[in-house]
């Protein structure tokens, strides 16, 4: 093989992907079945949360948008487009948001639209990515295009080189340890799926005094949040952080009262303080992509692009 990319999640699949789409031999190598991976719990609503304001963040979002939207309209598995409602507590500068070019549609609401509880607010369309049909059609566009998947879990980054001479890290949270990264931190997030009620856009709000809020209807179900707990390594569920979405995410929503519970989930965020790490490392012929927090989907196309140019450009593969 030519490339060995390490992580099986979002950011690993779509790297693979756009290494293939370069000539390039690629195999996968993971500690996880693929819907064991915190990608496989997430959200997967577009939106570049904590992800810090860089230009380069801008682009990766504003790349991954695009693709989004192109799949959503080819009816890739998953992929739709979300009407979405975000609602912030304290008044916006003017003019866009920072993350705003990326967004076609993108208006600030009325104040009959987001009503007395907000002093600000927001309308747009974004991406929404169903992780258990999406990450399947990866997989398979991965295998379709002579990739390979070794299920193995290593000790060193220096251990993948048995596969290829380039790896890409897309460790997400592994990378804690694999590149002795005391940067890299978790950050819990606690979620609570519901049948969905016929509920069709999503409800964002960035400053919820009672804690971090979000409705994000799906398929056949609605995944209410949330927490952003950073440095908590506890993946079990907390039956009374449970009541507590609920009972904020119904007061926003009310036709989510009468929603049945189906659901509890529990992921560990792989942030980074400094953000995204996303660079040839001078001390050998490996690229790193990691550290993209909650904003994995959001972030994934535009850091597969450029990670897939960095390792290209390590020379002699192919």
């Amino acid at each position: 093989m030519d490339v060995v990319v390490v992580g099986s999640g979002i950011i690993g699949l779509t790297t693979a992907i756009r290494l293939q789409e370069k000539g390039l031999r690629v195999v996968v190598v993971t500690a996880d079945d693929l819907l064991s991976t915190t990608s496989a719990v997430a959200a997967a609503v577009w939106f570049p949360v904590a992800t810090g304001t860089s230009g380069r963040v801008a682009d990766w979002s504003a790349t991954a948008f695009a693709v989004f939207a192109r799949q959503a309209a080819d009816g890739v598995p998953g992929v739709s487009m979300r009407s979405t409602r975000m609602l912030e507590h304290e008044r916006q500068p003017a003019g866009l948001p920072w993350w705003g070019a990326a967004v076609p549609d993108l208006r600030r609401l009325t104040a009959a639209e987001r009503g007395p509880d907000s002093a600000d607010g927001w309308s747009f369309t974004a991406p929404a990515v169903e992780m258990p049909l999406y990450l399947p059609w990866l997989l398979d566009r991965f295998l379709g295009h002579g990739g390979q998947i070794v299920h193995r879990r290593l000790d060193t980054l220096d251990q993948a080189r048995a596969w290829a001479p380039v790896v890409v890290n897309a460790t997400g949270i592994g990378a804690r340890r694999l590149c002795d990264d005391p940067a890299v931190h978790p950050v819990r997030g606690q979620l609570v799926l519901v049948r969905n009620p016929g509920l069709p856009a999503s409800t964002r709000i960035q400053d919820d005094p009672g804690g971090y809020t979000y409705v994000h209807p799906r398929s056949a179900d609605v995944v209410l949040g949330g927490t952003f707990e950073p440095d908590d390594w506890n993946t079990a569920p907390d039956p009374a952080t449970a009541a507590a979405i609920l009972a904020r995410c119904t007061a926003r929503i009310p036709a989510l009262r009468d929603a049945g519970v189906i659901g509890h989930a529990v992921g560990l965020r792989p942030a980074r303080h400094g953000g995204p790490r996303l660079e040839p490392d001078p001390a050998g012929r490996i690229v790193h992509n990691y550290g993209h927090g909650g904003a994995g989907v959001t972030l994934s196309w535009g850091c597969a692009d450029a990670a897939a140019d960095y390792a290209a450009a390590l020379g002699s593969i192919g």
